[in-house]
């Protein structure tokens, strides 16, 4: 895949390790865990922390944002600290940032090296040591989820909401509107996705796109693809969903009533499924049950690793995580069963190494959390580690500088290193 040119080099500037939501890094190695090896943890207590994000060699930056004063009907904040990469002390942090309504919002390095805050309903641009240059206040009082940098280095945001139609934001680097508001054809949970300078949307019943126009200054809604994958069935909404250059993918049943973890949460009484989305002609597309278990849902993006060819779905709800083998018959894209793990409570964003074939995911047991690594081929377990969370985490791990990763759950983050 090629890297996305709106963001800073790094092996992963943005949440997904960029907007195609991969959730691989850029050029970095895998743990490549070894006979002898395990996985040890270094973890602190945070806000509510969402994500980490790599700059330049040994840079972390860290999101956290405030709750309490939502519970009191107050405007919530965020901050982004720089953190030491073996330590996880603060080295330096931004002011509160003004939030508002409170989502988990995003964190990226742009191009221009500057990063980049959406949480609630504002925009911040801050320099790399974490000074407030400038904001945006975004038009509609509800909370923003994150966010996509294009190609072209602009910014595009969307409020979250399951009533009101999302409206799609363009921003320029200096926080300035690129174009007029785009408003969408239906609400939409989901986070944004995009592929050079084109923007994918997971409605509530469907998912769509709209291509950036130079010569118009605009977003423009692509008529002729478009796929209502709720049509005929009673499923709820879709989350993330991942854009590998052929197809998009994402899973549906997303309604739960989460609150410390995913497991038992399901509110839908239908099995949640696998979608996937050709993106040359949405007519193309295939559904499949997940699990097959009444009451299933997620709250976050599969998992495709080109290398392998493998796609990675699982049912939070019902512990149950599978993998399947993508396959090319006869030009007609299939999934063929590879392997499928009973109790295993998998709800996060995850990690791929494509190099090592390691895959990076978290199980929540015994009222805990463990981050685990698994064989991406065989599913063999290699290594596992408890870092600490008490809820189960939902948000994004990222990849480390040197045989580690930083895990995000909520009050807790976590570094997971080979020892």
């Amino acid at each position: 895949m090629t890297f996305p040119s709106g963001y800073f080099r790094s092996p992963w500037p943005a949440e997904d390790a960029g907007p195609q939501r991969l959730q691989q890094p850029w050029g970095a190695k895998g743990l490549n865990l070894q006979a002898g090896e395990r996985l040890a943890c270094t973890t602190r207590n945070t806000l509510l922390s969402t994500m980490t994000v790599l700059g330049d060699p040994g840079q972390v930056y860290l999101l956290t944002h405030s709750a309490l004063r939502a519970h009191l009907g107050m405007p919530t904040t965020a901050c982004v600290e720089l953190i030491d990469p073996l330590s996880l002390k603060t080295l330096c942090a931004s002011p509160r940032l003004p939030g508002g309504p409170m989502w988990p919002g995003g964190m990226a390095i742009h191009a221009n090296g500057d990063l980049f805050v959406v949480y609630g309903r504002h925009a911040h641009r801050l320099s790399r040591a974490c000074e407030v240059r400038t904001h945006f206040a975004l038009p509609i009082d509800q909370a923003y989820n994150s966010f996509v940098i294009l190609d072209n280095g602009l910014l595009v945001t969307k409020n979250l909401s399951d009533q009101t139609p999302a409206q799609l934001t363009v921003l320029t680097p200096n926080l300035q509107r690129a174009c007029a508001d785009t408003l969408c054809p239906e609400p939409s949970i989901a986070r944004l996705s995009s592929q050079g300078n084109t923007v994918y949307v997971v409605g509530v019943r469907s998912v769509f796109r709209y291509h950036w126009h130079d010569d118009m200054q605009a977003l423009v809604h692509d008529d002729a693809w478009q796929h209502d994958y709720v049509a005929g069935t009673a499923q709820t909404y879709g989350w993330d969903a991942v854009i590998d250059g052929e197809h998009a993918w994402f899973m549906d049943n997303g309604h739960h009533n989460y609150r410390l973890r995913m497991i038992g949460a399901g509110l839908n009484p239908t099995p949640n499924r696998l979608i996937r989305v050709a993106l040359r002609d949405a007519q193309d597309h295939q559904a499949w049950a997940v699990s097959g278990l009444p009451h299933g849902s997620i709250t976050n993006p599969p998992l495709v690793d080109l290398k392998t060819n493998t796609v990675i779905a699982y049912d939070s709800a019902n512990r149950v995580l599978r993998a399947w083998r993508l396959k090319d018959e006869h030009g007609q894209t299939a999934l063929a069963p590879l392997w499928q793990k009973q109790g295993f409570g998998c709800a996060s964003h995850m990690i791929v190494y494509p190099d090592s074939g390691e895959l990076v995911l978290n199980d929540y047991r015994r009222w805990g959390e463990e981050v685990v690594v698994l064989d991406i081929v065989s599913g063999n377990e290699k290594a596992r580690v408890r870092s600490g969370g008490l809820t189960q985490g939902v948000v994004f791990p990222s990849a480390g500088w040197q045989r580690d990763l930083y895990w995000s759950s909520m009050g807790r983050l976590a570094r997971i290193f080979v020892a």
